[in-house]
Order: structure tokens, then sequence, then C-alpha cells
């Protein structure tokens, strides 16, 4: 068993369409938060919702389905440089999203944080953001480990449509 090899053969293309979207966005725009804060075109952005000091957007590059992200639409790095409303709003959108993916793609768990700074993993250093990543129970697999490769079970457009429509659902008087 030792001699064979794994039937890469049978696993050599993995058909995943929906990637696409990723490459037909190029050149990236390095300041897509600052883009995003400013558009009138939300669904091009990807943008869910919008209140005073802070918006909800789909991460175009997702570490997992869902992966969503809360930006203000001030500038800032540091956490210190808001005030407590700007702050409370921060994290009432975390608490949106979160209820948003538990409706949209039934998640069962959540990883939040920030990266501040590029040690940290800061793709963007200088306009903090806030990740939330739906998690599910065996959602890590051997594609990462095995394949070197993630496997994401939606497209951003079609995930973009149940996230919305999940929110309209949710504003509907009961």
């Amino acid at each position: 068993m030792a001699n064979e090899q794994f039937p890469k053969k049978e696993l050599e293309t993995l058909w995943a369409p929906w990637r696409v979207e990723y490459f037909e966005k190029e050149p990236r725009d390095r300041n897509f938060l600052e883009t995003a804060a400013r558009a009138s075109d939300d669904a091009e952005h990807l943008v869910i919702a919008r209140r005073k000091n802070a918006f909800l957007m789909m991460n175009r590059y997702p570490y997992t389905v869902g992966h969503l992200m809360v930006v203000p639409y001030r500038k800032v790095a540091e956490l210190s440089a808001f005030g407590e409303n700007e702050l409370v709003e921060l994290w009432n959108l975390v608490v949106h999203a979160q209820a948003l993916l538990r409706a949209a793609v039934k998640a069962q768990g959540f990883n939040i944080g920030l990266n501040l700074g590029e040690c940290a993993g800061a793709g963007v250093t200088d306009h903090l953001h806030i990740h939330i990543v739906p998690r599910w129970s065996g959602d890590t697999n051997f594609m990462p480990i095995i394949g070197g490769a993630r496997v994401l079970s939606d497209g951003l457009r079609a995930l973009y449509g149940k996230l919305m429509e999940a929110q309209e659902k949710m504003a509907l008087p009961r």
C-alpha cells in the first residue's frame, strides 16, 4: 500500500465555475473597503446592509462560504480611534451578520475577529474591519490538507441573493 500513488488522476479536475468571479475583478482594488463605502451600487460591491457609521459586506475572497465583514466608513487602523456610538454600531452589525448567516446558510457557530496590523494578518492595515466567519460541525475535511484546496459550496452572487432574502424576511413584521 505504501508504494501506491494517491489516485490523483481521478481528482485532477475540481470544477468550481463560480470562482471566475474572483478572477474577473483584476486588477484588484486595494482600496476596496473605501470603494464599497462610497458605492451606490450595493450589489456590485456585495454590501448587505448600511448603517450611519458602518456597513456589512461579503468578503470577495472568503475563508469559507458566508464570510462577511463589518466595515466602518471612517478609515482608521485602531479600535481606540472610535467613539462609543461607532463601536456599538460595529458590534450591532456583527450581531446582525450572525442572524443573517444563521438564516441564510444555517451557520452553527462563528469565528469573529479583527486582524490589526500586518503581522496579525491584516490584508488592509489602515482600515480595520471585523470578520464574521460562519462555521459548521465537520466543516473541515481532507481537501485543505491533502488537496491543498478549500472548496466553497456557493458562489458570491448566489449567496448575496440568499443573504438579501434573509434580511428582507427579518425586516417583515411578525
